[in-house]
């Protein structure tokens, strides 16, 4: 098969990047999902439950927004795909209740995460409480601390929170105690990854699950524009699952630029940063190749991020072939830029985004965007979860 932007090869390789490093012990589990995922997406059953899950439970479509006070300030016309206004506040929830239906069909009965910011936690837990299942999520003791509304709802919805105690103490960590779970319980356990990172066919099968996201885009710009294909598509991207929703079913329009938001952190050469794109060579980490964060002796680099969901020192082999490509446009932002892209769409449009979504609508002021143009910014998450941080940081807020 002929790789495209959209679709890897069989064995999951998006040019250079992708495949699946695994140990002997995991390949049974990965295999195993390899050979039925694509079956098993297809089966009208699953596309019947699939699809009213996502109308009737998490709320889709969600609205296209047309901002107009934010487009006067950028002199330009600014779209917000409101993923915040799923059920449980984020786009997670449209990969965790395709993967849980997934994992009943593969006879499991146990679930495990990972989650960083906690809007993957949460997704995942919600779902298992819907379907009854147990739920297991990993999430390091740092992004315990500076998320704890998630890990409360999390715990609500019966969900069981293990902190990941090694390293940096944040998703890489949560990442490798959850495969570390999942090699040790292989017959009734099915991990629930939250974004398009790990072995393949996870990052297809996490890709084509959002890519509810830009399939709605098209039919809303249609209506409210003219045209299916806006001129620019903006996402933050840490492993990259809301860009690979949103970028999907654009992948294949050249006329559209995609726009990949990564965080920059106290600056791009800091020494505290999650820039990947700038500062990742091609490496392996949790099962892909792609570019990684790391020195000379192969060793991952940490990472740094106010936001957790960004505080990853890789990102997805899509992502990463996108950048090699040329075929994404990646843009790094600070902390204190993104403070404030919280404090301007808050003021000017009366929505308050999570701060990983921040570092995409910060990123505005650098499209070179007309004022004939269109931009649709993937407002992927509410800020709900951030309010301690948002306080914290009153003084670049306010």
């Amino acid at each position: 098969m002929k790789p495209t932007y959209q679709q890897p090869t069989e064995r999951g390789y998006y040019g250079q990047f992708g495949g699946a490093f695994i140990p002997e012990m995991l390949y049974p589990n990965v295999e195993e999902l390899r050979q039925q995922y694509l079956d098993i997406l297809a089966e009208p059953e699953f596309q019947e439950e699939y699809q009213m899950l996502l109308r009737d439970y998490v709320g889709r479509p969600t609205p296209l927004f047309e901002a107009k006070r934010l487009s006067e300030k950028y002199n330009t016309r600014v779209f917000l795909k409101r993923e915040d206004l799923c059920h449980t506040g984020a786009h997670k929830i449209n990969n965790t209740v395709g993967q849980i239906l997934l994992a009943k069909r593969l006879g499991k009965t146990r679930i495990i995460a990972e989650t960083g910011a906690g809007q993957h936690g949460v997704a995942t837990a919600t779902v298992c409480a819907l379907m009854g299942m147990q739920c297991i999520v990993y999430m390091g003791e740092v992004d315990m601390e500076r998320q704890k509304p998630n890990v409360y709802r999390m715990r609500l919805l019966g969900a069981e929170v293990r902190a990941a105690m090694s390293g940096s103490r944040t998703l890489k960590d949560a990442t490798n105690e959850a495969i570390r779970d999942w090699i040790s319980n292989p017959v009734n356990t099915h991990y629930i990854i939250g974004s398009v990172v790990g072995p393949h066919p996870y990052p297809d099968l996490v890709a084509r699950l959002q890519a509810i996201i830009s399939e709605e885009m098209r039919k809303q710009l249609l209506e409210k524009t003219g045209s299916e294909l806006p001129q620019y598509v903006v996402a933050c991207v840490g492993g990259g699952s809301n860009a690979a929703g949103a970028f999907y079913h654009f992948l294949e329009e050249p006329s559209v630029q995609l726009v990949a938001v990564e965080a920059a952190g106290h600056g791009i050469y800091s020494g505290h940063s999650a820039a990947t794109s700038v500062l990742g060579t091609p490496g392996v980490i949790h099962g892909a190749r792609t570019l990684l964060m790391q020195d000379e002796e192969g060793q991952i680099t940490e990472p740094y991020s106010i936001s957790a969901g960004l505080d990853y020192p890789g990102i997805g082999p899509l992502h990463a072939f996108l950048a090699d490509a040329g075929r994404a446009r990646f843009i790094s932002i600070e902390d204190e830029d993104a403070l404030r892209a919280v404090s301007e769409l808050s003021r000017l449009e009366g929505i308050i985004p999570a701060l990983e979504t921040a570092h995409a609508l910060a990123a505005l002021d650098q499209l070179g965007a007309g004022p004939n143009d269109v931009v649709v910014v993937n407002l992927s998450g509410r800020g709900d979860k951030d309010l301690e941080t948002y306080l914290k940081y009153a003084d670049t807020i306010l």
